[in-house]
């Protein structure tokens, strides 16, 4: 990707809420009222060490995770350090080109004209500069919302180095013949970082719901709202790894990348 693709916004930027034209490929089989109580609305963050104006929208996911905003409905915070600013003088530790791909894939999906930092994704339909409060907030609450999945999750340490999720549950949701990706979202709180170098040097950077892995539980056709699926994922895990301080976000999402529900759960102080 060319530097002049790219782009570090900060909040006097412009916002946009873009929405994605391609017809959805998975439906709601549920009542009125149950569809206007719907679960957890995901916010995905893509934001670097690297870029100046991050930290500030880093504060605001915090924020919003604890539930500062008093907001009427649940949200799941999931945040993506990307990599592509790593050569200003600082390597976000938590980077990984494995999020720059999936921000390239939210650029193509919604038709954008570039890759930026902070950015935030709402649902996958509708995104903005990660540092615009006001935007955010009125993308959340005008967002589409889906019964989150019944997930039972059962947690094992099969070896000191790895955690095994096993998820069985309906998905609430009815997919039909295009299918839909059950994904499991790793994510870490209360991470603090030096950082003597680049943009942000002599700071002291705090992140939370940072994703460590992510992977896919299952990819489902033709199945109704009702119909339990089931299966297992294994995360391998990083030095220093601290299960008080982890969480597991599941979210269903199709191949345009909308979320179709999602569920969330802490992991046990002490597995």
């Amino acid at each position: 990707m060319a530097p002049r693709l790219l782009a570090c916004f900060g909040r006097g930027s412009s916002s946009s809420a873009k929405k994605n034209p391609s017809p959805e490929n998975a439906t709601v089989d549920q009542e009125t009222e149950e569809q206007r109580r719907g679960g957890p609305i995901v916010v995905e963050l893509f934001s670097s060490q690297g870029c100046a104006t991050s930290p500030e929208a880093e504060l605001l996911m915090s924020r919003l995770g604890r539930g500062d905003f008093e907001l009427e409905v649940p949200v799941i915070v999931l945040a993506y350090h990307v990599d592509y600013w790593d050569y200003m003088g600082w390597k976000d530790p938590f980077g990984s080109s494995l999020w720059t791909v999936r921000q390239k894939a939210y650029v193509e999906a919604l038709r954008l004209d570039t890759m930026f930092t902070p950015q935030v994704v709402v649902q996958g339909r509708t995104q903005s500069v990660a540092t615009d409060q006001d935007a955010l907030l009125s993308n959340i609450s005008s967002a589409v919302r889906f019964p989150p999945p019944t997930f039972q999750a059962t947690f094992q340490r099969p070896s000191p180095d790895s955690l095994q999720v096993s998820l069985t549950g309906a998905l609430r949701t009815k997919v039909d013949s295009q299918g839909a990706h059950v994904m499991v979202a790793l994510y870490e709180n209360g991470l603090l970082t030096d950082c003597p170098k680049g943009e942000n040097r002599g700071r002291v950077l705090t992140n939370d719901f940072v994703v460590r892995k992510l992977e896919k539980l299952c990819t489902v056709k033709d199945i109704s709202a009702k119909k339990s699926v089931s299966g297992t994922v294994n995360f391998s895990l990083w030095e220093g790894f601290n299960s008080s301080k982890c969480g597991v976000a599941v979210f269903v999402q199709n191949s345009s990348y909308h979320t179709f529900g999602s569920q969330n759960f802490q992991l046990p102080d002490k597995i």
